[in-house]
């Protein structure tokens, strides 16, 4: 990267050129982080040749106030103020050639209550750094000043159920399947069977916006006749996600204010829509009071992968101090991926008010959110009511559980997956109630309700033996890992 010691000297720190990023400052393995500021978690992987501590300091200077040279200007400035700080960095578990990088950022680096500024500094430029292979952002802690400068989630978890009055047991819903191709009136009949038939909750499609062959205010006019005939049907409050999501802010908002207008509890939006869209939709959600359900659609593009990229935990944070009230967050035995250490940690940073380190489920600081509403986790892709015992010892109560296509794939009809589901969920809960061992009782209580509750039995006849056993590519590493 550079080659301070030319001719056996070391230069000073504003001698002009290029000179290393740790003798420029970005390197202090004495310094102790303050409580005001924003750390970050970097798993590096050097360049062969690169010395990893000088990669780790170029990660810090580059994310904060570096450039390639010195340049006289930041004498202009408190320059030691304002340069992130590198003070650690731990060779990976099992996996030689990557680190981990601890990174201080002072808070007066970043606009207060602006993840779009967050994001554009700590994630801005650095990934694509030549001395480096790869860059991922494993963790984050948001210091408490700064978490104090964020509206947090619209209505949170306690304020959701007071809403809905549902308690003591999680929340049940389905994406409309097929999630494209239905028109209006049948897509409104999907919601009003589901929504009879037990859940509390059907979804939009993170792809089903406003197409040729269904409109978006078609589609809100029918699925809320469903819902609405669902309520008057069941005595119960029911939802359905109307994904507001579109090419412009202005588009949405027209799309958030239609849905309130017909008497939605809640509405969508899509990942992809940008965190300033976002946060934008989360202060309309509050002030209107409607949930705020976030699609993660697109995250796994750089989530996913364990030496690059961005690690859902860091995104759950964002997306927490953004606003939203759901967001889906993985089933540890459904389609998608989740190991059940690390899918805990992403649980525990959406829900609880301090999360204490805990390497073990990828948790590398401790988290304060100063009494910040949670945000409810949803679990999807995959599951079915076969599953439920294992959902809600894993999950706990404080979750949505969608069935979608356990719910509309069911060979008697789409009502009776719903029942199917909602009755899998009240004798698993009961059963929970009862102090029973659920992962060794469970199957056998679902069994024992099935044989009074034909569509349960249909359900474990048809679904009862899928699983999705395979290796996570995100598990945690404090003990060696595969390599992917």
């Amino acid at each position: 990267m550079s080659d301070d010691t030319k001719n056996g000297a070391e230069p000073d720190r504003w001698d002009p050129g290029v000179h290393s990023y740790a003798s420029m400052g970005y390197y202090n393995a004495d310094y102790e982080p303050k409580d005001t500021d924003v750390l970050a978690m970097f798993r590096i992987t050097p360049q062969d040749g690169v010395d990893p501590i000088e990669a780790a300091a170029a990660v810090a200077g580059e994310s904060s106030t570096a450039t390639w040279t010195v340049v006289w200007t930041d004498r202009l400035t408190a320059n030691e103020h304002y340069q992130a700080k590198c003070y650690q960095v731990d060779d990976v578990p099992g996996r030689p050639g990557e680190y981990f990088a601890y990174v201080a950022y002072d808070v007066d680096l970043f606009e207060e209550g602006s993840i779009a500024n967050l994001t554009s500094s700590i994630i801005g430029n650095v990934f694509g750094f030549k001395p480096l292979k790869a860059l991922r952002l494993e963790d984050m802690r948001i210091p408490v000043a700064y978490v104090k400068t964020f509206q947090g989630p619209a209505h949170g978890i306690v304020m959701e159920r007071e809403m809905l009055n549902k308690y003591g047991r999680p929340l049940l819903g389905a994406t409309v399947k097929p999630k494209l191709g239905l028109s209006a009136r049948n897509y409104g009949r999907v919601v009003y069977e589901a929504c009879r038939g037990g859940l509390d909750f059907t979804k939009d499609d993170e792809n089903i916006n406003s197409q040729p062959f269904m409109r978006w205010r078609d589609r809100f006019l029918y699925s809320m006749e469903g819902v609405n005939k669902a309520v008057a049907d069941t005595g119960e409050l029911k939802g359905h996600y109307l994904n507001i999501t579109a090419a412009t802010v202005e588009e949405m908002y027209e799309r958030a204010e239609f849905a309130k207008e017909l008497g939605s509890v809640v509405v969508m939006i899509d990942l992809t829509i940008g965190f300033s869209a976002m946060q934008s939709l989360a202060y309309w959600a509050r002030r209107n009071s409607v949930l705020l359900h976030l699609h993660r659609a697109g995250h796994s593009t750089y989530t996913r992968q364990k030496s690059h990229g961005v690690s859902f935990r860091v995104l759950a944070k964002w997306c927490r101090l953004i606003g939203v009230d759901h967001i889906h967050a993985g089933t540890v035995i459904g389609k998608l991926e989740g190991d059940p250490a690390t899918t805990k940690g992403f649980y525990d940073i959406l829900r609880e008010d301090h999360i204490r380190t805990n390497p073990g489920n990828g948790i590398y600081f401790d988290q304060d959110w100063a009494s910040m509403p949670g945000v409810m986790p949803v679990a999807s892709g995959g599951i079915h009511a076969a599953q439920m015992h294992q959902l809600l010892d894993l999950l706990g109560e404080d979750v949505i559980l969608q069935f979608g296509g356990g719910t509309i794939g069911h060979p008697m009809g789409i009502a009776a997956g719903a029942e199917a589901n909602r009755v899998a969920l009240e004798v698993v809960v009961k059963a929970r109630n009862e102090g029973r061992n659920l992962l060794k009782e469970g199957p056998d209580i679902l069994r024992k309700a099935a044989e009074s509750c034909r569509p349960l039995q249909v359900a474990i006849d048809t679904w009862g033996d899928i699983t999705y056993d395979y290796t996570s590519t995100d598990a945690p590493d404090t003990a060696p890992t595969a390599s992917v």
